[in-house]
């Protein structure tokens, strides 16, 4: 049997919350922190992790979805939480109730014990959000959830991957015609919103390399979108390759099984 090298578990992902734990033998960090901390650990417990033996937190950017129960956890967890200056001057009390608070500068690389750790910028409402890529015992992850639009910053970073984690966030006739507040709809179709199921097929058929194993899609609205018009949006737009990567659909109410690599 082949040695697994690294693991990723999605912990959920969508508007009501967002972590994932991305681990090797020595190393395991926490991607966000979107859930309550009594609802963090239970999931990191299912996923087979606890919060003692995290190596560091990472925070995408401040929105609530994405560091929820990142105070409280930070409270009973040694790992440090890692943010960019902008990140942490937005998140207003909660900054202050951090005890151990590292800073990372976008677009710089650092290293997390045997990961190495690439934030990019990304095209969201947000003070300062980032995508981070990921790479460990040869394998490259990249996490990419919270944009508008596919920037070519963005479009670098997914090439030569072999997991991708990509937002596919509404199904635009069901944002449309939704109940959503006009403002809100209009937030979430611009250029510092969400990308819809439409905009991640185009990059499938167009700009998609094609190299990575696994393509999770992730960040799927509650409200403006279903599993299945995602799922049937990007294999209609992969269908063409020869070696399609394998399909998965990261979901808001429990953990998604471990991926390994």
């Amino acid at each position: 049997m082949a040695q697994v090298a690294v693991t990723l578990s999605i912990l959920g992902s969508g508007s009501r919350g967002n972590a994932a734990v991305l681990a090797t033998a020595h190393t395991r960090l926490l991607i966000d922190a979107g859930f309550s901390r009594r609802e963090l650990t239970r999931r990191m417990a299912l996923a087979g992790y606890a919060a003692e033996q995290l190596t560091a937190v990472l925070v995408t950017h401040e929105h609530s979805d994405h560091v929820a129960g990142l105070a409280k956890l930070a409270a009973v967890c040694p790992a440090p939480v890692l943010l960019n200056d902008a990140t942490h001057a937005a998140l207003g009390p909660t900054a202050a109730a951090l005890p151990r608070r590292e800073a990372f500068t976008t677009g710089v690389s650092f290293t997390l014990g045997d990961i190495d750790v690439t934030p990019f910028a990304l095209p969201h409402d947000a003070a300062d959000p980032v995508g981070f890529s990921f790479r460990a015992e040869g394998v490259r992850i990249v996490f990419v959830t919270d944009l508008g639009y596919l920037a070519a910053n963005v479009k670098d970073q997914l090439r030569a991957a072999d997991c991708v984690v990509l937002e596919s966030n509404h199904d635009l006739d069901l944002l449309k015609s939704g109940g959503y507040p006009w403002e809100l709809k209009q937030r979430v179709l611009s250029r510092l919103g969400h990308l819809s199921n439409d905009t991640v097929a185009e990059f499938l058929r167009t700009d998609f390399d094609g190299a990575c194993a696994h393509l999770v899609l992730a960040h799927l609205s509650e409200n403006n979108n279903l599993p299945s018009l995602a799922l049937i949006s990007a294999q209609r737009a992969l269908a063409p390759r020869a070696r399609p990567p394998q399909l998965h659909l990261a979901a808001q109410d429990a953990p998604l099984p471990a991926l390994c690599f």
